[in-house]
């Protein structure tokens, strides 16, 4: 973990974001236009949830967050403009759910991220 060479995206900042209450930390970790992709069991590869900047994103998060369930950054590895990172979390109930993210970073910030996640069902 730490401050990525040369960005300003520090992996210290998204673990305290991901495992936070809000989304709001994490929200400002994009960029204006950034840009998300989420591939999951409802939402195939060549039809994927695509989300256009801070706007909708703030969206996802609030309904992510607004939800009895925990986040935990498990692994995130930050090379250079690239960062990957893995996610588990759980609701109240025992569903579990993991999430990947491969994201672009511009200027420290998420300009790009491509979500793959599956749940318990």
């Amino acid at each position: 973990m730490g401050t990525a060479t040369g960005s300003s995206f520090d992996s210290d900042t998204l673990r305290r974001a991901i495992e936070g209450n809000t989304g709001n930390t994490l929200l400002s970790l994009y960029t204006d236009d950034a840009e998300i992709r989420i591939v999951d069991h409802n939402h195939q590869p060549s039809s994927p949830t695509v989300l256009h900047g801070r706007g909708q994103i703030a969206e996802l998060l609030d309904d992510v967050y607004s939800r009895d369930m925990t986040h935990k950054l498990e692994r995130c590895v930050v090379e250079g403009d690239h960062a990957a990172y893995s996610e588990a979390c759980e609701y109240a109930d025992g569903t579990r759910v993991l999430s990947e993210s491969m994201v672009t970073l511009r200027d420290g910030k998420i300009a790009d991220q491509l979500i793959v996640q599956a749940w318990d069902e």
